[in-house]
């Protein structure tokens, strides 16, 4: 796997993990709205893994990028 890029598990975790706190407490992270990950960019992203997956969410969802998480979207329930 090419450094930089995110791997099949971590875009997994994305599409099974909640926000564990907050306004959208409960919310799949794949499924938070542009406007709070926005806040997020702009206030710093939480520390550690959380944060780093808050990060690559909002890059996905800014680029335009949302329809690669639509497949592990539909098998994350297998």
């Amino acid at each position: 796997m090419e450094e930089g890029l995110p791997n099949r598990e971590l875009l997994l975790q994305m599409v099974k993990m909640t926000i564990p706190f907050g306004k959208y407490k409960g919310t799949l992270l794949c499924n938070l709205p542009v406007s709070y990950l926005e806040w997020f960019y702009r206030k710093g992203f939480p520390k550690g893994k959380l944060g780093m997956m808050l990060g690559t969410i909002y890059e996905i969802k800014i680029n335009g990028l949302e329809a690669l998480l639509e497949p592990l979207k539909n098998n994350s329930s297998a």
